[in-house]
């Protein structure tokens, strides 16, 4: 009598397809522009694009800089959320997070979202950077005016 084969060994397996996605920790200046040419394309009609400046103040008291720091897995976990909010929202996402020192005005976060109509791409915008800050391990320690220091995201 013939071997047979169980249904699981004669169907191929379904290939997994991560979403293509841009997520970057780096400590060099955030490109705007190519994180922006990532998810466009021809179909789309908005791109909305955040970014994460660094401010002068913070609940009252003034900032005179900032340092991050990142867990050092903090770039997976960036491409995970990307790539999580890609498969959710049918849509092409990017983010870049830029760790060390930056003075106030520097881009400490980008963000970017393309899609066919503007509701959909600032919704997914926004669910994105809710959960890079949620779950993206990246810490900053503010520097205040007048020497004191204090952690932030811990």
């Amino acid at each position: 009598m013939p071997e047979t084969n169980s249904p699981d060994e004669t169907m191929p397996e379904a290939p997994t397809t991560e979403p293509d996605v841009f997520a970057v920790v780096t400590t060099e200046p955030l490109d705007r522009a190519a994180i922006e040419a990532f998810v466009q394309s021809r179909q789309d009609g908005a791109l909305v694009t955040f970014e994460g400046v660094i401010r002068d103040h913070d609940h009252g008291a003034s900032v005179t800089l900032l340092e991050y720091e990142a867990h050092p897995e903090a770039e997976r976990f960036l491409r995970d959320t990307c790539a999580e909010v890609a498969r959710e929202t049918g849509l092409r996402v990017a983010a870049a997070h830029r760790v060390g020192t930056l003075a106030i005005g520097d881009v400490a976060l980008v963000a970017s979202v393309a899609a066919p109509h503007r509701a959909e791409a600032f919704a997914a915008c926004a669910l994105l950077v809710d959960r890079i800050k949620e779950r993206t391990p990246i810490w900053k320690r503010q520097h205040l005016a007048g020497g004191a220091t204090e952690w932030v995201n811990l």
